[in-house]
């Protein structure tokens, strides 16, 4: 029955064919580590006839009599298996990433509405007493030589105004 299982899984799951073979040693080893085990504790690892015998024969009838009922179960498992895991993810993404999605755009929003409040703010506030200053100190300006640096910072200043408050 375990080898049916394994068999339609890896059927269904297509398993790079490189990893079959590796796959298939793992399995056989397993089982004939189980097979021997079992012989231990049932009778004291005596190996008989009778005990390959039954063996064969137990493979003989399941493979004749059990094994499509076998791969049917298995293939109806993994569906049911793959139809909980969308029903899982679906609600992981209802419950908790969409919730975080909306908090972060609703977050987002009020940060770009406060951003746009503050420029708008600091135009209107800021324009006039800006105007004035310069009003007021022009004689000062005009006498004074103003050094190259405070120039670049002048236009500066003046490029990162325009480009916040005057809108093209």
């Amino acid at each position: 029955m375990v080898f049916d299982g394994y068999r339609v899984v890896s059927i269904q799951f297509r398993f790079p064919r490189w990893s079959i073979h590796a796959l298939d040693l793992l399995y056989w080893f397993a089982s004939a580590l189980f097979v021997f085990r079992t012989m231990y504790h049932t009778n004291q690892g005596e190996i008989r006839f009778y005990v390959f015998l039954g063996l064969f024969i137990g493979v003989w009838i399941h493979f004749l009599f059990l094994s499509v009922i076998t791969e049917r179960f298995v293939v109806m498992l993994i569906i049911v298996i793959k139809r909980f895991y969308r029903i899982l993810v679906g609600i992981v993404r209802v419950v908790l990433i969409a919730p975080i999605r909306l908090l972060l755009k609703g977050i987002w929003l009020l940060l770009g509405f406060i951003w746009v409040m503050l420029l708008f703010l600091g135009r209107i506030t800021l324009l006039p007493f800006w105007k004035l200053l310069l009003w007021a100190t022009r004689p000062i300006r005009r006498r004074l030589r103003i050094s190259d640096r405070l120039i670049a910072v002048r236009d500066w200043i003046k490029s990162l105004w325009r480009r916040w408050f005057h809108r093209e």
